[in-house]
């Protein structure tokens, strides 16, 4: 077989929300390490990853997390998981660098233990920064590039400083010349599956800009979404019709046997509901997704809505 299309059996799944949905995290995680014959066996979760309210380095959305940093911690390093803070903001100065917030968070998720814990980032000032200050993480260049050229794409994929590139997700079909990248390559890729944005938007990189100056505190207008369908907001049957969706059978049947094994599920910003129909579907086998849905909705501990 050519090593580049090793075909790969566990999909690893990077799900949104580390601060903002830890509530629901809480009760899904011991049931997904208690109960695992309620989950696909071709799936694991790679990390989670969010950032807390007011977290100037913040992007992509702005953080709405009010969960002690210390609590989320704990419950990641309890089940093994990945914790990944989304530091995306991709407007940062020099004078921002010293953000008291942002850096007590990094001493505290900076770990040299097993998993290590990442940050994904945009700016370059602040990879550099990271990268001297906090050599314990490793480092995911976010989809908020809006890396939407192939060349770019796999240029950033050849870089030593990440160890994920999430490409925007337009490329997520580019099947043709996905195919040609190296095993090293593929390794590093993590494709966002569940995007509900317009499929021919022009103005995504203005709308990443316009959350990174709220998350600085600037005063500036809303961003008015210029999709068709814009009134209607997220909707995950809507996001399954987007010529870039990526289904369950496709990581199965195209993915995983092409050599690619990361995934990111979008939504921060969403409901926890919301978020729980997405661990549903990509994770959950159908005829159990009802025990674990009224495991957690029948829970007194977590408002759904």
């Amino acid at each position: 077989m050519n090593r580049n299309n090793e075909k790969r059996s566990i999909a690893y799944y990077h799900l949104p929300g580390l601060f903002e949905f830890y509530e629901l995290y809480r009760l899904f995680l011991p049931l997904f390490r208690s109960h695992r014959e309620y989950f696909y066996d071709w799936c694991e979760i790679g990390s989670i990853y969010g950032a807390p309210a007011d977290c100037i380095w913040g992007g992509g959305r702005t953080g709405s997390g009010d969960t002690d940093p210390r609590s989320v911690l704990a419950l990641m390093q309890e089940h093994g998981i990945s914790a990944r803070l989304t530091f995306s903001n991709s407007l940062l100065q020099p004078v921002h660098l010293s953000d008291p917030k942002c850096n007590r968070l990094c001493r505290l998720f900076s770990s040299d233990g097993d998993p290590k814990n990442g940050i994904i980032v945009h700016s370059e000032l602040l990879l550099d920064y990271l990268l001297q200050e906090y050599p314990a993480f490793y480092f995911v260049s976010s989809t908020t590039k809006v890396l939407t050229d192939f060349s770019q794409f796999q240029e950033e994929v050849s870089r030593a400083d990440f160890r994920y590139v999430v490409p925007d997700f337009r490329l997520n079909k580019a099947f043709s010349q996905l195919n040609r990248l190296s095993a090293p390559q593929k390794d590093k890729v993590e494709f966002l599956c569940n995007e509900c944005c317009w499929f021919g938007c022009r103005d995504r990189k203005h709308c990443y800009e316009t959350v990174s100056r709220k998350n600085l505190g600037e005063a500036c207008p809303e961003h008015i979404c210029s999709a068709p369908d814009a009134a209607e907001g997220y909707r995950f049957s809507k996001a399954m019709t987007n010529p870039g969706f990526i289904s369950i059978e496709d990581i199965q049947n195209t993915y995983l046997p092409m050599g690619f094994s990361n995934f990111k599920i979008e939504g921060r910003s969403l409901g926890s509901a919301v978020v729980l129909e997405f661990l549903l579907y990509y994770m959950t086998k159908p005829e159990y997704q009802l025990c674990v849905r009224e495991h957690i909705y029948l829970s007194n501990m977590l408002d759904l809505f």
